[in-house]
């Protein structure tokens, strides 16, 4: 990670954004969702930015409906805006969502979350546990994607960078440890099935219910 990226409004859609990072990342995220995804079902993807994630993902796995959402309003204008121009067929509007509240959603066959837990405060990753936990059948997946400090793996100097930089800008943020994170899902009835490292210092963590 290099640091922070900012949105880019488009020329002539100004609701739409994009996250240069996505058009770097998605492909290789979509390989690794292809080996614990479910082959149909509802997949809810939560803090979805931008929405460049939810339409590349639904255009490269068809027999799955997605559930975009965010806690901005500003973003969920964005999400449905890339629905409107994608014309993907299974992904249903954005859904207002606050991943440290409680889920206006009762069900779902998998969890999607890409790069929400180093930009928000810790109670966004615990209610991201303990909700998913609420939502997901045994054995179904909550997929988490970013960068992350691991005990005894050290740092790339790149990461530590980029964590230093995120706590001056809010001294909530800041790359989780991966033990603190399998910790807290244990206590909401989540188990941690595989830790996959990813290009750029990233790593996809799978959880099971």
């Amino acid at each position: 990670m290099s640091g922070p990226q900012p949105f880019v409004f488009e020329v002539g859609a100004k609701v739409k954004r994009h996250a240069p990072a996505t058009e770097r990342n998605r492909d290789v995220i979509a390989q690794t969702l292809a080996c614990v995804l479910p082959t149909e079902g509802l997949v809810l993807e939560v803090a979805s930015g931008t929405g460049e994630h939810v339409v590349h993902f639904a255009k490269m796995f068809p027999a799955l409906t997605w559930q975009p959402s965010d806690p901005d309003p500003i973003a969920l204008a964005s999400i449905n805006a890339w629905r409107a121009d994608s014309k993907v067929p299974n992904v249903r509007p954005a859904m207002l969502l606050d991943a440290s509240a409680d889920w206006p959603i009762a069900q779902a066959d998998a969890v999607v979350c890409i790069n929400m837990t180093h930009i928000s405060p810790w109670a966004a990753t615990v209610g991201l546990l303990r909700n998913a936990a609420r939502l997901l059948p045994q054995s179904a997946v909550l997929f988490i994607y970013g960068p992350y400090n691991q005990r005894d793996v050290p740092l790339a100097d790149s990461n530590a960078a980029f964590d230093a930089a995120l706590r001056q800008q809010n001294a909530l943020w800041g790359l989780r440890f991966v033990e603190d994170i399998a910790a807290e899902a244990n206590v909401s009835g989540l188990h941690l099935d595989s830790v996959i490292d990813m290009p750029a210092n990233n790593l996809s963590l799978i959880f099971r219910a």
